[in-house]
């Protein structure tokens, strides 16, 4: 996979409260990824950016909720995320500045 596809593939980390008990407890990490974005398509690009090794990989794709905007009904966009989990002894820093 060349480095365009991986930018395109992984498009952020999906932080939450959730996301962040699944990185401490089970080494998990969650991330928003392409609607078209395969697992071994993620699975690829998290270990060549993060220089980690994946265990496996979990897609999910999420609705959009429908909500009012003005008494107006709309829908937020469908999301598509990622929770991959890392064999041990590997570990992803959101929080270092290297």
């Amino acid at each position: 996979m060349n480095q365009e596809r991986m930018y395109q593939v992984l498009l952020s980390p999906h932080v939450s409260e959730k996301g962040t008990l699944l990185a401490d407890e089970q080494n998990q990490h969650v991330f928003r990824v392409a609607t078209d974005a395969t697992k071994a398509e993620v699975r690829q690009a998290v270990e060549e950016l993060f220089k980690v090794k994946v265990d496996k990989v979990r897609i999910l794709n999420q609705k959009g909720k429908i909500k009012r905007f003005s008494g107006r009904i709309g829908t937020r966009s469908d999301t598509r995320k990622a929770y991959v989990t890392l064999t041990s002894g590997n570990d992803i820093d959101f929080a270092s500045s290297n």
